[in-house]
This record gives C-alpha cells, sequence and structure tokens, in this order.
C-alpha cells in the first residue's frame, strides 16, 4: 500500500505540472522564434521578449521539477502559481477583443485567463496545505520540503 499511495501523491504532482514540463517547455524550446514572437505581443521589443521566454523555460523547467521532486516544492509551487497569474494577466487579456458576447476570441481568452488562476490555486495548494495551520509553515521556511512522498502514521 506505501507503494500506491506514493505512486498517487507523484501522480498528481506529475498532473499538476505536465502543462509545463514537459510539454510548454519543450514547446518554446522547439519553436523558440514563435515563443518569442508571443512575447512580443506583450512587450513589443525583441530582447525583453527573448529574456521573458527564457525566464519562463526556467520557471517552467525547474519549478517543476521541484514540485515532482520534493525539493523546495512549496517554494516551487509558490512561484509557479504566480507564474499562471502573470501569464493569465499578459496573455490571456479577454477584456481586449470587444467581441465576448459574439462567440469570439474574447470568450476563448476568457476561459483560459479562469483556467490560469485555477492552475494557480493548485500551486497554493502544493505552497500552502490544504488548511489554515499549514500557512505560518511555509512562511517560517519557505525552501523546506513538504515531504510530499513520506508516509506519516496516520497514512500506513
Amino acid at each position: 500500500m506505501a507503494s500506491f499511495s506514493i505512486a498517487v501523491a507523484f501522480g498528481i504532482r506529475l498532473l499538476l505540472v505536465m502543462l509545463f514540463l514537459p510539454f510548454s517547455a519543450l514547446d518554446k524550446i522547439l519553436n523558440f522564434r514563435g515563443a518569442v514572437g508571443q512575447a512580443k505581443q506583450a512587450v513589443h521589443a525583441t530582447a525583453p521578449a527573448t529574456m521573458l521566454i527564457l525566464a519562463g523555460l526556467f520557471v517552467e523547467i525547474v519549478m517543476s521539477l521541484g514540485i515532482l521532486t520534493g525539493i523546495a516544492d512549496r517554494f516551487a509551487g509558490f512561484v509557479l502559481a504566480g507564474y499562471c497569474g502573470v501569464t493569465a494577466l499578459l496573455w490571456k487579456q479577454f477584456w481586449k477583443p470587444g467581441d465576448f458576447w459574439s462567440g469570439g476570441k474574447g470568450r476563448e481568452l476568457f476561459w483560459d485567463f479562469w483556467k490560469n488562476l485555477a492552475l494557480a490555486g493548485g500551486f497554493l495548494l502544493v505552497t500552502f496545505g490544504t488548511g489554515a495551520s499549514t500557512v505560518e509553515t511555509f512562511f517560517a521556511d519557505p525552501f523546506a520540503s513538504s515531504k510530499p512522498y513520506s508516509l506519516s502514521e496516520t497514512a500506513r
């Protein structure tokens, strides 16, 4: 039963980061020029857009690995939650196209915006846990591991 419990914990974390590692990170690597082009929609210049994509690639790979391995996983969840929020605000601006009620791009972006924020909520669960009593633990030591694969006495 212990192996099953660990596999479930890993599977849940894998589902949470799969969007970023491997898919989004791999897309940025294989289509770097296109990714920079998309970033230029927000910053309009090539150098800052390139830096945004490189920073995003770093966040997607390193923080996802943190979530999966449990190494500074709470900090990684906090960073990925912020990343999801920032990407929602920069690239999912449903309020801009002006065609929300006619079923156009604004309506499509609306759902993407909320999906990003919902994913941020999932990462915040990794960061803070599921109860109010665990919030202080994060602020006391933000780089500590939540030890996601250890089995407590109550889990056995």
